[in-house]
């Protein structure tokens, strides 16, 4: 058996490594320096001990017959070539035989392809450990993390050269990718309403663009109105599956969300794609009567595509609540004046109403109507109470709050304003960050599926479709 073998060899390696370093160890008495010390051997010895065995056991598969035949070609031994890999036990050398056609061509190199390392320079269990870090936190900060508390440490080079290869990877396969790990999932036990939601957020990219904000009044060097960097807007999209109300509490207990997110392009076209076959994959596993719904704040842009889209036809749908009670604040400022004792009292009728009556954006209506004509007000809050008024009148069959609440809906698309948060910008947008779109998205697809608790899964389907490309 090869159990044995392996034991042999790493306990042969361990024992050796521990006698040179402990040469001079001084044990007469304990401290904290002396245990630090032990440890630090311990975890040295236990790297050079993996290391020689994995490093044994995956030696011993080197094919040596002097021709091979590969897709139907004969292909004859060449040579001996030495390749450094990267192990969860450090850096190991590898004599690999590798061979070629008599005529030329591509060589082909067999032990890589059994233990699946064709073309890669990092293993399995090493590039899972940095690209789940990566999903986190930056590649600087990752090489210091392994460093710290693993038995390998790659370079912050070696690290965005995986993220690139791998991101790559998955750009390319996303479909078949994501399809796979949705074939594998159902609908959370107890499930009563699907909730899909979008929302876009801000990303600064290294691509020229149009400076934002004040211009300069003076002309000089920097009186250009177009940078280096521009801010462009990445989407977001969540699937949340909604159970009961627990006892007590008003909203409905969110059983399990699924993100998908992507960087900024013209008209979010691969964005939207994702986005529907995601709903669509929910939705096919939806217990018989489980309620649909989508859940939006006002962007109109969003509101438009949703409308027109018949995928989307036997959705009921939802503005989000709390961006409704921001325009009635905004509205109840037009009105009566900022921080007034009148507007305070005018939002919190209104806004009790809205999750109480179910005529209530009607009610809404005929009071901006009925107090814009009698209160005397100037330009600029009557050219406010308009626009609150217009997005009242527009979004009124989007309000029902009062009948969505009683029957135990959501009203508040919480989940993919917290994606933005937690998906964009507590990773992209970190002080500094320039992004480029291809980089940015290699990241955004590590973190959904961390977020999306899918992690094993696309790292498992991962593996098992790029050993079969």
């Amino acid at each position: 058996m090869i159990v044995p073998k392996l034991i042999q060899v790493a306990m042969q390696e361990f024992r050796q490594k521990m006698m040179v370093l402990g040469e001079n160890l001084d044990t007469t008495q304990l401290t904290a320096e002396v245990a630090s010390q032990v440890a630090g051997m311990l975890k040295e010895a236990l790297t050079a001990a993996g290391r020689q065995a994995l490093q044994g056991f995956v030696q011993s598969y080197n094919l040596t017959e002097p021709t091979l035949e590969v897709n139907g070609q004969r292909l004859r031994w060449k040579m001996l070539s030495a390749k450094e890999f990267l192990s969860c036990f450090g850096p190991m050398t590898l004599q690999r035989s590798l061979y070629q056609a008599d005529e030329g061509g591509p060589s082909h190199v067999p032990l890589d392809a059994l233990w699946g390392m064709a073309g890669e320079f990092a293993t399995a269990e090493v590039r899972e450990a940095v690209l789940f870090s990566l999903a986190h936190v930056t590649a600087e900060e990752t090489a210091q993390l392994l460093q710290k508390c693993a038995l390998f440490a790659p370079s912050g080079t070696a690290i965005k050269h995986m993220a690139q290869q791998v991101g790559d990877w998955v750009e390319l396969h996303t479909h078949e990718l994501d399809s796979a790990i949705r074939a594998e999932e159902e609908a959370p036990e107890g499930t009563r309403v699907l909730v899909g939601s979008l929302d876009g957020v801000n990303v600064l990219l290294h691509e020229p663009g149009v400076k934002r904000g004040r211009p300069l009044e003076r002309p000089g060097p920097e009186a250009s109105s177009v940078q280096p960097t521009s801010y462009k807007n990445a989407m977001v999209g969540s699937i949340s599956f909604y159970g009961d109300v627990p006892d007590g509490q008003v909203c409905p207990q969110r059983l399990v969300s699924r993100y998908v997110a992507r960087m900024p392009e013209d008209k979010a076209l691969t964005f939207k794609q994702q986005f529907e076959a995601e709903l669509a994959a929910a939705q096919a596993r939806l217990p018989a009567g489980t309620g649909k719904l989508l859940l939006l704040d006002g962007h109109r842009a969003l509101w438009n595509y949703v409308e027109h889209n018949e995928c989307f036809d036997d959705y009921e749908k939802l503005i989000d609540y709390y961006h409704t009670t921001e325009h009635l604040s905004q509205a109840a400022e037009a009105l009566f004046g900022k921080a007034s004792w009148a507007a305070t009292q005018w939002y919190d009728k209104y806004r009790g109403k809205l999750l109480e009556v179910d005529d209530a954006p009607a009610a809404i209506l005929r009071s901006l109507d009925y107090y814009s004509q009698r209160r005397r007000l100037g330009d600029a809050r009557r050219q406010a109470l308009a626009q609150e008024r217009t997005f009242f009148q527009r979004n009124r069959r989007r309000m029902a709050y009062a009948s969505f609440r009683r029957r135990g809906w959501p009203i508040g698309s919480g989940p993919v304003e917290a994606a933005c948060k937690t998906i964009v910008k507590t990773r992209l947008g970190r002080s500094g960050m320039r992004w480029s779109r291809p980089g940015g998205q290699h990241i955004l697809a590590l973190r959904t599926y961390v977020k999306s608790q899918r992690w094993d899964s696309f790292w498992h389907h991962y593996l098992r479709l790029r050993q079969s490309a």
